[in-house]
C-alpha cells in the first residue's frame, strides 16, 4: 500500500460531490487518497490557507508535497491517482482547458440545485440536513 498521495476537499451536503468521493474511493485499490469533508462543523480551513468560501467556490485538494490543486486540475489528480486519467484526459488538452475549466466553475456554483435534480429526483428545496449524504 503506498502512501496517501492526494487529499480532496469535499462538501459533504452536496450530493454529487460525496457520489463522486464514493466513486474514487472505490476505485481507490491502493489508498492513495483522502477525504476531508468540509461540511462538517468542526473543519477549519485556517491551516490551508485558504477559508471555506473558497472551497466551496471549487473542488480543492492538496499533494503529499503541499501543492494546492483547485477546480479541473484536482479532478485530473485524483483520477489519475486512482488508475482513470484516462476517463479525463480531454481536460489536459491545453486548447480545451479555459472551455473545461469555465464549465467546471458553472457546473461548481450550481451542484446543489444539479445534485437536487440529478441525484435526490426532486427540484423542490431541500434543507441541510434532507440533502446530507455520507461519504463513507
Amino acid at each position: 500500500m503506498q502512501a496517501i498521495s492526494l487529499t480532496l476537499y469535499i462538501d459533504g451536503n452536496c450530493p454529487l460531490c460525496v457520489a463522486e468521493a464514493k466513486r474514487l474511493r472505490a476505485w481507490d485499490r491502493h489508498g492513495r487518497l483522502a477525504f476531508v469533508d468540509i461540511a462538517q462543523p468542526d473543519f477549519d480551513p485556517v491551516p490551508l490557507g485558504t477559508d471555506l468560501a473558497a472551497l466551496n467556490r471549487q473542488i480543492h485538494a492538496w499533494t503529499a508535497d503541499g501543492r494546492c490543486l483547485i477546480g479541473i486540475d484536482t479532478l485530473v489528480a485524483a483520477y489519475a491517482a486512482v488508475g482513470k486519467g484516462w476517463m479525463v484526459a480531454p481536460l489536459r488538452v491545453p486548447m480545451l482547458r479555459p472551455f473545461f475549466r469555465a464549465a467546471y466553475r458553472a457546473f461548481a456554483r450550481n451542484r446543489m440545485r444539479l445534485s437536487r435534480w440529478a441525484i435526490v429526483g426532486t427540484r423542490t428545496e431541500c434543507t441541510t440536513q434532507a440533502c446530507r449524504f455520507k461519504m463513507d
